[in-house]
């Protein structure tokens, strides 16, 4: 099978490369779909990068990222809110329906999981309404437990879904991240309870390889390289009745440091071959 059709390139895998190469590059390739991160667009701008990928023909699967939500602080929480309506409007003028959360770690000198993620409901009551105007989706990205302090308290498909769930679907839903829950003995479960509520709003894939790097935020394999089933991933999305994008989302310091055109086919091919 060789069917590139549903893949799509998050901007981080090849970030060596600027908005008008990425374009180019993919166009090139015959891949139309784009993952976008907000630091790049806002640099770019947002109105031209709305340009740039309507004039190439391409679609935007996803922008990243909203989110940070658990501060103690009024003040704090308050310039959170308004920077994620920011980034719903950016989403919005991009042409894309879906705005990745990370929802935020823990606050400093704060134990409090449960606060923390009570938190980030109430910050999604909020913004829920106010994306779904825009066409906008919302999706909680649950993120490996080693970045709960400082990252995203939301460790789990479950403990996303158990938030998503006090809102509409058309508002909230989640993202299934292989890197981050591929150890989950409850993936599959949740993946389905997740596709019967159709709150299945992004799949993306990289892969978990050890030694560990030491700057693990870096650390993303390339697919194939690693302890991940993509194909067994797929297939549980799938039989949920998903048939949007699949985003290759790595950060890994090596691909960055090579020739973004021999970057963009490896993960073609490896695409190809993993998942499938």
């Amino acid at each position: 099978m060789t069917d590139v059709s549903r893949l799509s390139i998050n901007q981080e895998t090849i970030k060596q490369w600027s908005l008008p190469e990425l374009t180019e590059g993919c166009v090139k390739a015959g891949i139309d779909k784009v993952g976008l991160w907000r630091g790049p667009v806002q640099e770019y701008g947002v109105e031209r990068t709305a340009q740039l990928l309507k004039d190439a023909g391409l679609t935007v699967t996803s922008l990243c990222r909203g989110g940070f939500f658990t501060a103690l602080d009024p003040a704090e929480r308050a310039r959170a809110l308004d920077d994620n309506r920011a980034a719903i409007d950016e989403a919005a003028a991009l042409s894309t329906d879906t705005l990745v959360l990370v929802s935020g770690g823990l606050p400093p000198g704060s134990r409090d999981l449960h606060g923390a993620r009570e938190r980030i409901a109430e910050a999604l009551a909020e913004l829920g309404p106010y994306a779904q105007e825009r066409g906008v989706r919302l999706a909680i990205e649950p993120l490996h437990p080693m970045f709960a302090s400082d990252r995203c308290v939301v460790s789990t498909l479950s403990q996303a879904l158990d938030i998503a769930e006090h809102f509409p679907a058309e508002q909230v839903g989640v993202v299934v991240d292989t890197y981050h829950i591929w150890w989950d003995d409850q993936a599959a479960a949740q993946i389905a309870r997740a596709g019967e509520g159709g709150r299945i709003h992004s799949f993306q894939l990289a892969d978990w390889i050890t030694p560990l790097p030491a700057g693990v935020l870096v650390g993303r394999g390339q697919l194939g390289d690693g302890s991940i089933d993509f194909r067994a991933f797929r297939e549980m999305v799938e039989a949920t009745g998903f048939d949007g994008p699949i985003e290759v989302e790595i950060f890994n310091e090596d691909l960055w440091a090579r020739d973004g055109a021999e970057v963009l086919a490896e993960v073609a091919a490896r695409y190809v071959e993993h998942a499938c």
